[in-house]
């Protein structure tokens, strides 16, 4: 089980970025997240008039390492670890903190 997954709210806790949350948008591969507004890089990229898209510099969002990020627990509101329970024969991620299950509406 992941601990960490698409949409889930993260916190990055080490780079340039730290302390900047984002909801991850996507995994890439089994070790880096792509997190929306975080590690963003200027790219340079070639037009091409034949299919309409203009060249030039744009901005671009690039993966971040799986262990500079944590999962964000709004009730402290700072990143925490996760952890993995049986619960009712099902496993659910949960605050280490807290003990309070990922996602659970309180």
């Amino acid at each position: 089980m992941q601990k960490i997954r698409k949409g889930d709210e993260v916190i990055v806790i080490a780079g340039r970025d730290k302390s900047r949350r984002g909801v991850v948008l996507a995994r890439v591969g089994s070790d880096r997240v792509l997190v929306e507004g975080v590690n963003m890089v200027k790219k340079h990229s070639k037009g091409n008039p034949m299919a309409g898209v203009a060249g030039g510099i744009i901005d671009k969002t690039m993966p971040i390492h799986i262990s500079n990020v944590a999962l964000y627990n709004p009730e402290t509101g700072k990143g925490d670890r996760v952890g993995i329970q049986v619960k009712d024969g099902k496993k659910v991620r949960v605050f280490r903190s807290s003990g309070a299950v990922v996602g659970a509406k309180a």
